[in-house]
């Protein structure tokens, strides 16, 4: 059964979204009550020159009130701010965090990642140094990619696959899914963008078959598909042999491989007990990047809906309110092209204008030569 619900977070009622009866929200946060999301908000003091938040839906949005959220300010910069809420596990549950990012200033070197962290942390001090369970989102540095790093017995595991994330300055909605059958999926704009097996795609345990030791490749083994034709000819100069089929080919040989004694399956790799809080630890080159739309639960439906009632209803008015920006300074440009032109034009005219005042003058068609001479015989005669 579906019904509308109110999420309580922080004091006051902050959306109207649709849940299940079953559905547990354990974050949101979508900046919508003013300034009163520093109370919610820790900025870490472990470096002095941290750069700041600001509260802002930035220069172009779809919507001024439903798009704010917490802006990067400051070149060059770390950045560290994180919210705390009730501790929880996500044992033999799903887990869904889910946020927004909006590269305004269309980012060249940063990140744009969140990261869970144990209730332990302290906020105050949070650095890049302190431990956390998951980080999860966009970094942009030559690379593109979307990081899904996860922390298992003391060390910190990142997927194999590469995951592109998006690099234009829109808003874009960012999900990562856990789920207790030991599988994750990772969305983009509420599209499935990778998905796969943990034990697969991350290096958490060692694998089950290891190549045998007491196998080795034959000698006489022929893994040589085409050899060189016996009967061709070299001619004179620089010559290729032509290539026949090899008649002792036997295939490509595949080492054999056993099961691995040292390998023992873990059933709770995605199982985390102690989820507290959410954080952004950062660096960017450029700022400008603008955080919202924050959701952690467990409850796929939910964040996808949760995802379509805030991001999706206002990514369509965002891009036209930019693509209006970008003809405005179009047409900026285009005027000031036409005012340097005229400028150009006139200052043309009047040079001409003087110059046919300077040929019209005394000593009208003599000649520049005539004209020196002239001056000079006036000297003599003085």
């Amino acid at each position: 059964m579906w019904f509308l619900q109110f999420v309580f977070l922080g004091g006051p009622y902050v959306s109207l979204a649709l849940a299940s009866a079953n559905t547990t929200v354990y974050f949101k946060e979508q900046f919508i009550d003013g300034v009163s999301w520093k109370e919610r908000w820790v900025q870490s003091k472990y470096k002095t020159d941290y750069g700041k938040f600001k509260l802002t839906s930035g220069t172009f949005y779809g919507d001024v009130q439903k798009d704010k959220g917490i802006q990067t300010r400051g070149d060059s910069k770390y950045f560290a701010t994180s919210s705390r809420f009730k501790p929880f596990s996500n044992e033999e549950k799903t887990l869904v965090i889910q946020y927004t990012v909006k590269h305004e200033r269309k980012i060249d070197c940063g990140g744009g990642y969140v990261k869970l962290y144990p209730s332990t942390l302290d906020q105050e001090y949070m650095s890049g140094e302190s431990q956390y369970y998951i980080m999860f989102g966009p970094d942009i540095c030559g690379r593109k990619i979307v990081h899904v790093i996860l922390h298992y017995q003391g060390e910190n595991y990142s997927v194999k696959k590469e995951i592109r994330c998006k690099d234009d300055s829109y808003t874009h909605l960012y999900t990562l899914i856990l789920r207790p059958n030991q599988t994750y999926e990772v969305k983009v704009d509420n599209v499935k963008t990778e998905s796969g097996n943990l034990e697969e795609d991350f290096d958490f345990l060692v694998p089950k078959k290891i190549k045998d030791p007491a196998v080795v490749k034959p000698e006489d083994w022929d893994d040589r598909k085409k050899i060189d034709d016996p009967k061709d000819i070299k001619p004179e100069g620089e010559w290729t042999p032509h290539q026949i089929d090899n008649p002792n080919y036997k295939g490509v040989w595949i080492h054999p491989q056993i099961d691995n004694l040292h390998y023992s399956p873990d059933f709770n790799i995605f199982k985390y007990n102690d989820i507290g809080v959410i954080g952004l630890d950062l660096w960017q080159v450029r700022s400008g990047t603008i955080f919202d739309n924050f959701l952690i639960t467990d409850d796929e439906r939910f964040a996808e809906e949760f995802g379509n009632l805030t991001w999706g209803k206002t990514k369509d008015p965002e891009k036209k309110m930019k693509e209006k920006m970008n003809e405005s300074q179009k047409q900026k440009i285009r005027g000031e092209d036409r005012k340097r032109a005229e400028q150009q034009k006139q200052w043309q005219s009047r040079k001409e204008k003087k110059e046919k005042e300077y040929k019209g003058g005394p000593g009208k068609g003599k000649s520049g030569e005539d004209r020196a001479k002239s001056k000079r015989h006036k000297k003599t005669e003085l």
